[in-house]
This record gives structure tokens, sequence and C-alpha cells, in this order.
């Protein structure tokens, strides 16, 4: 049903474990093939491309379905449907990445607004319409040249600033550079052609994918937790125990207290098993999640 393009490069690898994980398994019969396929009635054809390419190719309607930043919706101007973020990305789960401006650490430029003077300012930047209408927007006068990699080794020689992606900033301040604007914040979307977004059945196969991804994502985040408790200790270990919603609480056969189960996030388990069992709760077990839906 569902022609769908997914992102080749940085994302390639974090993109097909997430499709795994969510039990839309991508195959293909090498890691250079562009062509794959997922064993799923929905999808009809899977293709792999750089993510700059993606939302041209929605739009045109050459796929109905994609995965790409909305970086490269905006600057490739493309008219899409977005049907939600997915906060993943090729580093750190949930972490979007930024376009930025980054000057020398020594310059006296502190805000977009300095740049203005009686010279054009040399930019250099693998995202030219987003620098073009930045700089415009800012009234600097700017000569701007499409970098194909390493842009940030350009300054101070070819280039006076750059505008650059960036997840944490280490590499920009490895290369002496200081951010001194964000243009955008940038999280990866699932995007759709507007024709076919508007096609009832084309629709909810793409609503329903886009609820296993986001299921997906959610539970890498969260642990369900369960353990027995005695009555007498039952109030303290609620008081203690955060949670999606409100634990589940059961009476054990006999005089045995109470289970009980939640969810809670994974970066907190590692203090809360140790307190929960100087509560007094026993057989704490904690169990992995693959997908939370609401």
């Amino acid at each position: 049903m569902l022609k769908m393009v997914l992102p080749k490069g940085s994302l390639e690898d974090a993109t097909l474990q997430l499709f795994a994980d969510a039990d839309l398994r991508v195959y293909r019969s090498s890691e250079v093939d562009y062509r794959a396929s997922i064993r799923d009635d929905r999808f009809s054809e899977v293709r792999i491309l750089r993510p700059q390419e993606i939302p041209v190719f929605v739009a045109e309607g050459l796929f109905d379905l994609g995965i790409t930043g909305r970086d490269w919706v905006e600057e490739r101007g493309a008219e899409v449907v977005s049907l939600g973020e997915l906060p993943y990305s090729k580093v750190v789960s949930g972490f979007p990445i930024r376009i930025v401006l980054a000057v020398p650490e020594g310059s006296e430029w502190k805000t977009i607004e300095d740049m203005r003077g009686e010279r054009p300012v040399r930019v250099s930047t693998e995202y030219p319409e987003l620098a073009r209408r930045a700089m415009r927007a800012a009234g600097v006068e700017a000569q701007i040249s499409t970098s194909y990699g390493a842009t940030e080794a350009k300054v101070p020689d070819i280039a006076d600033c750059v505008v650059e992606l960036t997840e944490t900033g280490r590499a920009l301040r490895a290369a002496g550079l200081r951010i001194i604007d964000t243009l955008l914040v940038s999280f990866t979307e699932l995007i759709a052609n507007p024709a076919a977004a508007a096609d009832p059945e084309k629709r909810r196969a793409m609503e329903q994918v886009y609820t296993l991804l986001m299921g997906t994502l959610e539970a890498r985040e969260k642990v369900l937790v369960k353990l027995n408790v005695a009555a007498e200790r039952r109030a303290a270990v609620l008081d203690r125990l955060p949670s999606l919603r409100s634990p589940t609480v059961s009476q054990l056969a006999g005089d045995g207290g109470f289970a009980i189960e939640t969810v809670v996030m994974k970066d907190e388990i590692n203090t809360l098993i140790p307190e929960l069992k100087e509560l007094g709760a026993t057989d704490i077990l904690e169990l992995a999640l693959a997908k939370i839906v609401h």
C-alpha cells in the first residue's frame, strides 16, 4: 500500500534498529543495497536514500511516506505533511539536532546582529537556504558558500563563520568555534505526501506505523517493575513508587500481602530498586518493555 523511503547515512543504523524493535524489520540483500522490503502488507516498496533528497521525493509523490529531519524539510522548502516527530537521533535517543551559527572563539561577534557591517560575511554551510534566510532576516549581508563536509575546518581562512548542525556542540568546540545563535531545532520526522495523506486508507496505515514507532521509542525509556510486599509495608512502598498511571495492586492468596506492578523511567531504576528493598519489598523484578501505546 505505502511506498516508503528511509534515510541513508548517519541516521541509517538508528532508523533500521527502530523499525526492527517496532516489529517492522527492514530486509535488504546487503548493507549497500538501496532497495529493501518490510514483510507487512502496509508496505509495497521501501528505498533507502539520502535524507537531503527525501523531502523532495515525498513532496513530488515518488514516495508516500518518508523519514528525514525537519532541517532538510526546511532547507529544501518541501511541501509535505508531518505525521509527527520521532525523537531519536544518531547519538542519543530523544536528542534533537540544532542548526547553529558558530564563529571563532575569539570573535567579537556575540549575536547574529553583530555581523552587520561594511563587508559581506563569508558563511560556509551545508544549509545554504536556511543560512540565507537567517542572514537576510537579521539584516546581514552574507556571501554564502555550500560546504560538502568538514565545514568547521574552513574557518577562518575560507569563511568567517559556519552554519552547521550539532547535537552536543562538542565538535564545534573542538574546532575552536563558539555558537552564537540557533537557527533551527530539528527532530527526525515521519513525513507524508499530501495527496497520499488525504487518502483515508493510506492515512490509516500511516498512523498505524507512527503508533508502532512512537510506542517503541517510549518503551525504550521505561521499564516494568513488579514486586511483592507485606500489608504493613504497602503504603511506604506505594509512596516511593513513581508510575506511568497508577500502580496495579493485587492481593496475594492467603495472608501473603500484595503484588504491585508499575512502569517507571529507566534512568531511575538503579536507585529505585535498592530503596524498595529497604522499604520491605521482596521478589523485585525489572522487565524490559517492547512498546507503550496510550
